[in-house]
């Protein structure tokens, strides 16, 4: 009978694999790793949630030396680096105290809902957000539910507030994550998503924008519509509203939603506001993601793969609140740019389309124009500046709209490839659960 190795023996053969790997990625790997086990025996280290995630790019980057913050409930994790001796070179290396769990009488009841709540510099508003979430779930009717705080490298005391909220007793709901470098909100939400346990999660603002009672309006919808995968807090819908927000804030981020919505919005799937972080999701939805984004355009990227997998949502009306506590982290420019940049490669057709067309057009009145001045005075003069301009708007016309329709093809090769990468994961779940030697 095959002996588990001891858990300090665990790191060391996880950080040998590693190494191997990046050394020799083009080698056999099981091959060269095989003889530095220890014969009969078998690791009994087990997989970080991360690596159970859809979200492959997060379970890459959670493997830096740096971040994250657990509590000892949570699974020991496999440091990519060696466990760090007196006087070795470890020494240098930030380091991480895995626990492995006492054993307890009975399985505990599984998470039902897990809350993500990115923060940047949120040292203001940490203790009041988590006392209300707390407030708010504790009448939520379907079972145990988590906090999980995810500092997105603040450089204020975010971190510590959040340790310390951690640790009082009664707050064994809140978990903390985090990591040393501020990486954008896109990169804090993977790593949210992939550290939650949750059957249903729900993603919301550190400053609490949306009052969290629209948690359980959420979680209402998925529970009484198993049809619906996902749910959107809409401020832009009928019923929804904005109050104190600034006039330009409020004005950009309107006028933004508008167009995003049509270039995102497909027959019946019409979306009103589609910038929010505020959405609750089943857990499968999340799994069959791969997500790549860093920024805001995180949401926009969740919806649009969302829609090329079949997956339905639905939007409740809510009210945003303009922050009071804190300073908001909204940068026009970059966010703008990102949300016009993902509409473009969202529907290209669209933009180079329709301003091909117009160009061929005013070359076609251009050409009219000229047509009706040979009939009146029965010639044309040459080296007239506007043939070269109906040229070139026509040629320049027809090549906008071919870029269109290639882009058009770039967009249905890109859901095909989600489509594939969807069923790749399934068929890799299915052989990981296959008893060994079936065929």
């Amino acid at each position: 009978m095959e002996t588990p190795l001891s858990f300090r023996e665990a790191q060391w053969a996880a950080w040998g694999e590693h190494r191997l790997f990046n050394i020799f990625p083009t080698l056999p790997f099981a091959t060269l790793f095989q003889g530095l086990r220890p014969s009969r025996r078998r690791l009994d280290v087990p997989a970080p949630r991360a690596e159970r995630s859809g979200n492959a790019k997060a379970r890459t980057e959670l493997e830096e030396p740096a971040l994250a913050t657990a509590q000892p409930s949570d699974e020991a994790r496999p440091l990519p680096g060696p466990p760090p001796s007196p006087g070795g070179e470890g020494m240098n290396q930030p380091e991480l105290h895995p626990v492995e769990p006492e054993p307890v009488s009975g399985d505990p009841p599984a998470i039902q809902l897990s809350v993500i709540v990115p923060m940047f510099n949120e040292e203001e508003n940490v203790e009041l957000t988590v006392n209300r979430l707390r407030d708010t779930l504790r009448r939520f009717p379907d079972g145990p539910w988590e906090i999980i705080l995810v500092n997105d490298g603040s450089l204020d005391r975010t971190m510590e507030i959040a340790r310390e909220l951690s640790r009082r007793p009664g707050y064994e709901c809140v978990r903390v994550v985090g990591y040393r470098r501020n990486r954008g909100r896109g990169f804090a939400l993977r790593t949210g998503f992939a550290a939650a346990r949750g059957r249903w999660v729900v993603s919301i603002d550190a400053d609490l924008s949306y009052e969290p009672e629209y948690i359980l309006r959420l979680t209402d919808v998925l529970r009484e519509e198993e049809d619906i995968d996902m749910v959107l807090a809409s401020a832009y819908m009928p019923g929804g509203g904005v109050v104190n927000a600034p006039l330009f804030r409020h004005l950009v981020s309107r006028f933004g939603n508008v167009l995003l919505s049509w270039f995102m919005s497909s027959g019946r799937n019409k979306v009103h506001t589609i910038t929010c972080v505020f959405r609750a999701y089943r857990r499968e939805v999340l799994d069959d993601l791969e997500l790549e984004s860093e920024g805001k355009d995180i949401h926009l990227e969740i919806l649009s793969k969302a829609m090329m997998l079949g997956y339905r949502f639905r939007e409740v009306p809510a009210t945003l609140k303009w922050r009071t506590r804190g300073k908001s982290k909204f940068r026009f420019g970059t966010t703008a740019l990102s949300h016009l940049i993902f509409a473009l490669f969202e529907r290209p057709i669209l933009v180079f389309g329709l301003f091909g067309i117009l160009l061929m057009l005013c070359s076609f009145g251009i050409m009219g124009y000229l047509a009706v001045d040979y009939l009146r005075n029965g010639f044309l003069t040459e080296g007239r500046p506007m043939f070269t301009l109906v040229l070139l708007a026509f040629l320049g016309g027809l090549q906008l709209l071919a870029f269109g329709i290639i882009g058009t093809q770039f967009v249905t090769l890109r859901k095909e490839i989600v489509r594939m990468q969807r069923r790749l994961r399934e068929l890799t779940s299915r052989d990981r659960g296959r008893p060994a030697g079936s065929d």
